[in-house]
Order: C-alpha cells, then sequence, then structure tokens
C-alpha cells in the first residue's frame, strides 16, 4: 500500500503542493472524462506498453540507432496515414517546425511567417522562431478564429509561408469550416505562399470536416503531427512532406541535436496511439459534444451569474469552460471532486492577459473513460463540483 512520507513540518508533499495534490487525486479517481499521460506511474506506463507491444504486429521489430528500426516503420506509418511521400521523426513538435518553417523560407526567399498570435509558436516557445531560424512572424487576423481568406488577401505584408494551427488550441480547439478553410489555402497560394499546418491535432478534425486525413492534409504543403496529442503517445512528432523537404529536415533535424541515439519507447507508444486512439477519435468528439451540451443546461439550472463552454459545439473532442470565479477556487472545487471519486474538471487558469478581469479557463477533454458518461452522469458531476465552490 502507498503511503505518503511525512516532511520536517509534519505536512505531506501533496500539502505543500497543491498540484500534485491534484494529480495524485486524477491518478486515483476511479471515474474520469479522460486520462492524461501524467496521470499515470512510471510501472504501470511501462507495463501497459510492454504488454500492448508483445501482442502487436511490431512485437520482433528492430530497435532503433539514430532513426532506423522501430522508428523508420513509424515514419512510413505517418506518410501513409497523411497521404504524403514521406515523413520524418522529431523528438518535439517545436524542433519539428521550427525546421519545417525555416526549409521554406530558404525555398521561398521570404522569411516571414504569417499565423496567428494565439498559434503555438507565439505563446509557448519563447519566440523560437526569431532567437533560432531568423524568421519573423506576422498576423493576418488578431480575431480567436483562423485567418479568412479575404484577411490573407488583404495582409499588406508579404510572407513566404502560411502557417494554420489545425484546431487552434488557445482560442478553444476552434476550426474554420472546410469552404474557409480551402479559401484560405487558395487565397495564399494566390499570394505565392507555401501552406504549413500545425497539425498536432490534425488527428480530431475528420469529424468537423467531414473528409479524411489524407485530403485534409492534401491542402497544405507539409504537416506536423503530434504523438501525445490526441494519441496518448510518450513523446514525439513527425513532420510530412515532400521527399526532397524531407530530406532537408533530416539534416537540421541532426544540426539541432534531434537525432536522439534511440527512441523506440517512444515510437512505440506513437504506434499503438495510431492503432487504438485514432480509431476512437470520431467517437470522442460525439461525446464531447453532448458533454458540453450537459455542463451548460447545469450551469444554466446553477443560475451562475456567468460561464461559456467554448465553442457551442465542439469541434474537436476538446473545448473550454469559462466560470467567474478565481482560479485557486475552481482548482480546489476540482481537487474535492476528485478526491472523492469523480474527476471532472481539473487545473484552472486566470482569463489571458486583456481578458475580463475575475473570469477563469480550464479545458475539458472527452476520451476512453469519458465514453461511459451519461448526460445524467455530467450533471450530478458538476452539481458536485459547484458544490464545493468556497461560498456558492
Amino acid at each position: 500500500m502507498e503511503t505518503d512520507q511525512q516532511t520536517d513540518t509534519g505536512t505531506t508533499p501533496d500539502a505543500a503542493d497543491p498540484t500534485a495534490a491534484l494529480r495524485r487525486a486524477l491518478r486515483e479517481a476511479p471515474r474520469k472524462l479522460w486520462d492524461a499521460s501524467p496521470d499515470g506511474t512510471v510501472a504501470a506506463r511501462l507495463r501497459e506498453l510492454a504488454d500492448w507491444a508483445a501482442e502487436s504486429p511490431h512485437a520482433d521489430a528492430p530497435l532503433d540507432l539514430y532513426g532506423d528500426g522501430v522508428v523508420a516503420e513509424l515514419e512510413t506509418r505517418i506518410a501513409r496515414e497523411l497521404g504524403f511521400p514521406a515523413a520524418a521523426f522529431f523528438p518535439t513538435g517545436t524542433m519539428a517546425q521550427q525546421v519545417a518553417l525555416r526549409c521554406w523560407a530558404a525555398r521561398t526567399g521570404n522569411p516571414v511567417v504569417a499565423l496567428h498570435p494565439l498559434a503555438h509558436p507565439e505563446l509557448h516557445e519563447d519566440q523560437a522562431f526569431t532567437a533560432l531560424s531568423a524568421l519573423r512572424t506576422t498576423h493576418p487576423t488578431t480575431d480567436p478564429r483562423l485567418p479568412t481568406a479575404e484577411e490573407i488577401r488583404e495582409h499588406p505584408e508579404p510572407f513566404g509561408t502560411l502557417m494554420l494551427e489545425l484546431p487552434l488550441r488557445d482560442a478553444g480547439f476552434v476550426l474554420p469550416s472546410w469552404e474557409e478553410l480551402t479559401d484560405a489555402v487558395e487565397a495564399a497560394r494566390e499570394r505565392d505562399a507555401v501552406i504549413h499546418f500545425d497539425g498536432a491535432r490534425i488527428w480530431e478534425t475528420p469529424t468537423h470536416f467531414g473528409r479524411e486525413l489524407p485530403e485534409i492534409a492534401a491542402l497544405a504543403d507539409t504537416v506536423y503531427v503530434s504523438f501525445y496529442k490526441s494519441l496518448g503517445g510518450m513523446s514525439g512528432a513527425a513532420l510530412a512532406g515532400p521527399e526532397d523537404l524531407i530530406a532537408e529536415a533530416r539534416l537540421w533535424r541532426h544540426r539541432y541535436g534531434g537525432d536522439v541515439f534511440q527512441q523506440y519507447p517512444a515510437a512505440v507508444s506513437a504506434l499503438r496511439g495510431l492503432d487504438t486512439e485514432l480509431p476512437r477519435l470520431p467517437a470522442y468528439v460525439a461525446h464531447a459534444r453532448m458533454v458540453a451540451q450537459a455542463l451548460r443546461e447545469t450551469f444554466e439550472e446553477a443560475k451562475l451569474p456567468w460561464f461559456r463552454v467554448h465553442p457551442d459545439q465542439p469541434h474537436t473532442h476538446q473545448f473550454q469552460v469559462w466560470l467567474p470565479y478565481p482560479p485557486e477556487a475552481l482548482t480546489a472545487a476540482s481537487l474535492a471532486l476528485a478526491e472523492e471519486g469523480t474527476a471532472l474538471f481539473r487545473r484552472w487558469f486566470p482569463a489571458p492577459a486583456g481578458g475580463p478581469p475575475g473570469l477563469s479557463v480550464t479545458e475539458v477533454t472527452v476520451s476512453a473513460p469519458g465514453l461511459d458518461w451519461t448526460a445524467d452522469d455530467v450533471r450530478t458531476a458538476t452539481r458536485g463540483f459547484l458544490a464545493r465552490l468556497t461560498g456558492h
């Protein structure tokens, strides 16, 4: 049986670290909407991966040395899934996109990348484009959605690459319509720009677009995909595109220090995600829409002063929830509910800079564990969460 180690003050590590307490409660809660990789333990995760690998077609695949073996097998699979001639494995998506965009800048002769100000490189990479690749960014729109064809055509600054994040995570995992997406791509091509998709979560988009992955990916010249987002992999990413660009990307991967001696655990976990999670994603998306509706109905029933479930109908199996309470109080309520066995929400965060004060936001995901939840289950859990809000 697990026991807590006491500190000198008589408190547990979890008591001193609310984040650790929440992670522990989420890991141990018997009912949850989704499993997140940090919820597990080292032994349990390795055991799960080994058990799956032993029964998979990859059981006798050779280990990798600097990208061959099972890593090369994964690259072939990614190229096939997305309909591209070639793909290269990268240890991180940040590196994959750095490499893709610097390669395109050299080909187009233009170091400017048009993207959204909420895109991952602008918010989460410490200005890596500028610091490492001498690239600059420009923003066709600042609205919380991807740019329209008109905004792309009328943008005053020339750019060599249009980068579209599908879905745009920090705006609420939002996607354009299929017609809006194809029009935006055509507008960029009219300006002789190449198209790069930040497809970290592109796996989730076919339900919304009503198209298969190869047709979606075919709109772009290159696509980056993540293995731990959507697919539940351990880590890693891939860049897919034409053979000549991928060959150059491999050279830059080496220069960036991305040729790791062995990466077979990450590669095997990615193959597992492609086999097990990818086919389930449409069911997750459909169930997320039910969960979002049940949340909305329960918030209305509680007569909250204000709330937002965004988008109204989720575009993927992930969406945002906004409430008018401090993030500390909301996270404490999440923890209290999880400690009693139900993980509904996780950490909450204050509204981003420039947003209305007094609001907090969290992200909700629906995956395999959540498929067992009914609308009544969601309503019951939401009522329990609200009852644990201080002063509510």
